[in-house]
């Protein structure tokens, strides 16, 4: 069984900087891409960036995202944070190919964690 945990939201001040943490365990053999979304209350959810590089146009230039694929883990760097980034993040493991308990294919998502941008 796959799961994929989300870590690292906090309260932070508007400009500050923050990491995020995405990492799914289980008997994993590979993972196409890992993908961050996020959802502010009232809306809907909305994709923000992924490990093939691709970024929503709201947090180009101040937000990145790396892998570290040894630990089955994608990192979303956020800087200058303001207040609309105020939403629940999660994030969605993209092909991943597991073999126990049977060899599956599938898409896995996260729970989220919780990021509040506010003075």
């Amino acid at each position: 069984q796959v799961q994929v945990v989300e870590s690292g939201g906090t309260l932070v001040q508007p400009g500050g900087s923050l990491r995020l943490s995405c990492t799914a365990f289980g008997s994993i053999v590979s993972i196409d891409t890992m993908q961050w979304y996020r959802q502010a209350p009232g809306k809907e959810r909305e994709f923000v960036a992924d490990t093939s590089s691709n970024y929503a146009d709201s947090v180009k230039g101040r937000f990145t995202v790396s892998r570290d694929n040894f630990k089955n883990t994608a990192y979303l760097h956020m800087n200058n944070l303001g207040p609309k980034d105020t939403a629940l993040y999660y994030c969605k493991a993209i092909n991943v190919y597991s073999d126990r308990p049977e060899r599956r294919h599938a898409d896995y998502w996260g729970r989220g964690t919780q990021v509040t941008v506010s003075s």
